[in-house]
């Protein structure tokens, strides 16, 4: 039976109140002959996909690890902070072994015909198989790419009540082999998913663009994870993919992005303005070319989320609680390069470092940059709500008798200094208060634009985004060039950097290269739940983040704004000036060892199946 979220009514004291029929419990007849009960079993099924990140519905906390990478940190609740300060990775961080979630799938793929045929016809039972085997296609690549191979379970397994439960375990099926059911899995389903072009349920192009990330993923694992020392496989193939199957991965996944860019979709264009454009590409819905399938909230069905809530700029907040949680790091930022395609490192200080660069505004040191900066990040000076989101770490004062400046700072947001002129700014950035930016930065992808968005009694419906063309675009373009097709790789990265401003054909087959494709993916892709499976499937984790003090890969920087207080200077005074530091709520730098590619199995898990073999080094 499946019990769904019906409130039993306990008002009646009648003596035979313990002896009726519950409510709240539906069986499967009953469920299987009400599309009403069929659509919110479906819905909960899709509510359920589970992600590092996402957005959350009414408090949900998933969110809270984009800050737990490189692209961002935590200034928001003290109660937070130990992500500042993860010492390493945990074996079993990003573990996932749903075998509840793969039960339910599998026993209403089977309920779909066993008591859906009086009143299903047979394309509507063929539609919800379909949707229910992409979800269990969906899952399966989730856990895939945090445990490597599990074992594949496509039947319900049945007790027969005698006692002895071991015929009912599994072994781990090999990780390729997860793989490729997930291949031919949607494959086989695509043609009957129906759902045009949904973009909250699947569709045959939704089905391609899983497809597409997947065969990326194992196409990755087949090349880079044999070049990995030490190497990270199991004598059986439960994790490791043998390198001689690396470019039919790719070519599968190439094959699979090109059915859906040949499909109902285009980049997302409307806005004249490119920073405002890659923002709404994101979190508009109406009229989105772009999207493919969202996890969609809405505030008339009191479906929505505290994000904004907890990540608006501080300085422009609409409540009296909360901001700020998520800033994004210096280093996302420096990413981002200059659309003369010179590298992204802001310039602070002048060619012979003798002295800083003043600037007349604090958004001049941003000019002339990646459109995508400005659509997914809140740096000091530009807007967001229709106000100007200042941000001042305090002034710089010349002492002309030690020939050098004095550094005044404050815990006062929005005070003055003795000039009677700004000395802290609103939003800050501070060293240590919370709920301010760390970093100097502020989240905008993701945050809602909207009045009143970012209160407690509103909150906000912006969509998580699962799968939009820009990735497609980008799946397309890395398996491209991993096959040697530079050609067919550079119109797919050109059109998102012509997109972000960069000119036409910015990149030549001299110059793209597999890490100008993987900035790429940062830039585009930033908090979008991509960076760490990235690093993870090209098996650069360790390196990027490998516990050295020493590598700035490892730890997160800041960027702090100063007014100069230099009268007399006309060149300097009143000017701006801005200082790189390691962000001062920023402890250990991030460690991810060997065993972090694979999530060790827990003892309660092998307790239970004996034959669940180990992750290496676990």
């Amino acid at each position: 039976m499946f019990i769904l979220a019906f409130m039993l009514s306990m008002g009646s004291c009648k003596k035979d109140y313990l002896e009726r029929e519950p409510t709240f419990i539906v069986d499967n007849e009953q469920l299987w002959q009400d599309q009403k009960l069929i659509n919110g079993l479906l819905a909960s099924f899709y509510d359920r996909i589970p992600t590092d990140m996402g957005l959350n519905d009414q408090g949900g906390s998933q969110w809270r690890n984009m800050a737990n990478y490189d692209d961002a940190m935590w200034s928001g609740g003290s109660n937070e902070e130990w992500r500042n300060n993860i010492v390493n990775y945990g074996r079993g961080s990003w573990g996932m072994y749903d075998y509840f979630y793969i039960r339910d799938l599998n026993l209403s793929i089977e309920n779909v015909d066993t008591f859906g045929s009086k009143t299903l016809t047979d394309a509507e039972r063929a539609q919800l198989k379909a949707e229910f085997r992409f979800i269990r296609a969906y899952i399966y690549f989730e856990m895939v790419k945090r445990m490597g191979g599990v074992p594949l379970v496509v039947n319900q397994l049945l007790y027969d009540f005698k006692g002895d439960p071991t015929y009912l375990r599994q072994p781990r099926a090999k990780e390729a082999e997860v793989y490729d059911f997930i291949a031919s899995e949607l494959d086989a389903i695509k043609n009957d998913i129906g759902n045009n072009v949904s973009k909250s349920r699947a569709n045959k192009y939704t089905c391609m663009a899983l497809k597409s990330r997947a065969m990326l993923y194992a196409g990755s694992i087949a090349k880079y994870n044999a070049l990995l020392t030490p190497n990270v496989v199991t004598p059986g193939g439960e994790v490791g993919i043998p390198a001689l199957r690396a470019n039919e991965y790719f070519q599968k996944s190439l094959d699979a992005a090109r059915e859906v860019m040949a499909g109902p979709y285009s980049l997302y264009k409307s806005n004249p303005i490119l920073g405002e454009n890659f923002y709404e590409a994101v979190v508009k819905k109406t009229n989105n070319t772009e999207v493919i399938f969202a996890r969609d909230f809405l505030t008339s069905k009191s479906k929505k989320h505290f994000f904004s809530y907890e990540n608006i700029a501080r300085g422009i907040r609409e409540d009296n609680l909360s901001s700020s949680s998520i800033v994004p790091s210096l280093n996302l930022v420096e990413n981002y390069d200059y659309l003369d395609g010179s590298n992204g490192a802001l310039k602070t200080r002048n060619v012979a470092n003798t002295d800083y660069i003043y600037y007349d505004k604090t958004t001049d040191i941003f000019a002339n940059k990646d459109a995508r900066l400005y659509g997914t990040v809140i740096y000091p000076g530009a807007p967001f709500k229709g106000l100007t989101v200042d941000m001042q770490a305090g002034v710089m004062v010349w002492n002309a008798t030690t020939n050098s400046y004095q550094t005044v700072e404050s815990p006062d947001l929005g005070g003055n200094y003795t000039d009677g002129k700004l000395l802290v700014a609103a939003s800050g950035p501070n060293r240590s208060i919370q709920e301010v930016s760390n970093t100097g930065f502020y989240l905008r992808k993701y945050v809602d634009a909207n009045d009143g968005t970012s209160t407690r009694g509103i909150q906000s419906d912006v969509w998580w985004i699962w799968f939009r063309l820009g990735e497609i675009y980008l799946n397309a373009a890395e398996a491209a060039f991993e096959l040697g097709q530079t050609n067919t790789a550079l119109p797919l990265v050109n059109s998102l950097r012509e997109r972000a401003g960069f000119p036409a054909n910015s990149l030549n087959a001299s110059t793209l290269t597999i890490d100008k494709i993987r900035n790429e993916r940062r830039n585009e892709l930033a908090f979008e739940d991509h960076r760490l499976w990235d690093l993870k499937r090209w098996r650069q984790a360790d390196k990027v983040w490998n516990g050295n003090v020493n590598n700035p890969d490892t730890r997160v920087y800041a960027l702090y704004p100063y007014r100069v207080i230099r009268p007399g200077d006309s060149t300097r005074d009143g000017k701006y000036v801005f200082v790189k530091i390691v962000a001062p709520k920023f402890g250990a730098p991030r460690f991810f060892q060997i065993f972090n590619y694979y999530a060790g199995f827990g003892q309660d898990i092998i307790n239970n199946n004996p034959l669940i073999v180990q992750n290496p080094f676990n």
